[in-house]
C-alpha cells in the first residue's frame, strides 16, 4: 500500500512536470511570437526614422542651396564677386552652419535609433520553466525516499 502511495506521488509529479513543460513550451512559443512582432515593429520604426532623417536632410540641403544662391545673387547685384573676400566668407559661413545643423540632426537620429533597442535583461523564458519544475521534482523525490 505504501508503494502505491509512492507510485501515485511519482505519477502526480510526472504529470505535473509534463503540464509545466507544456505550459512553458506554450509560453515560449507565445513569447517568440511577441519578440518577432516587436522586432518587426522596431524595423518599421527604424525605417521610418531613416526616411524622416533623409527627408529632413534633403530639405535642409535645398534650403541651404537657396540661401547661398540668394546671398550670391544679392552680393552680385551689389557689385561684389560671390567667390571672393567677404562674400565667400558669408557663403562659407552658411555652409558651415548647415553642416553643424546636419551633425546635430545625425546625433539626434542615432540617439532615437538606439533608444528603441530592447534591453538585454528582458527575460527569454528559457530558464523559468526549469526553475519552476525543480521544486516539483524535489518534492516527488523526497516522497519517494520517505
Amino acid at each position: 500500500m505504501a508503494a502505491m502511495g509512492s507510485l501515485a506521488t511519482l505519477a502526480s509529479a510526472g504529470v505535473g512536470l509534463y503540464t509545466q513543460n507544456r505550459a512553458a513550451q506554450q509560453a515560449a512559443k507565445t513569447q517568440r511570437a511577441q519578440v518577432d512582432v516587436s522586432q518587426q515593429q522596431e524595423v518599421a520604426r527604424q525605417q521610418q526614422l531613416t526616411l524622416q532623417q533623409q527627408a529632413e536632410q534633403r530639405a535642409r540641403g535645398e534650403q541651404v542651396a537657396r540661401t547661398v544662391a540668394s546671398a550670391r545673387t544679392r552680393l552680385a547685384a551689389g557689385g561684389l564677386s560671390a567667390n571672393d573676400g567677404s562674400a565667400a566668407t558669408v557663403t562659407e559661413g552658411l555652409q558651415a552652419d548647415a553642416a553643424a545643423s546636419q551633425a546635430d540632426s545625425d546625433a539626434i537620429f542615432r540617439a532615437r535609433l538606439t533608444s528603441g533597442r530592447a534591453s538585454l535583461l528582458n527575460p527569454d523564458g528559457s530558464l523559468t520553466s526549469v526553475l519552476r519544475a525543480v521544486p516539483t521534482f524535489g518534492r516527488a523525490l523526497r516522497n519517494l525516499l520517505d
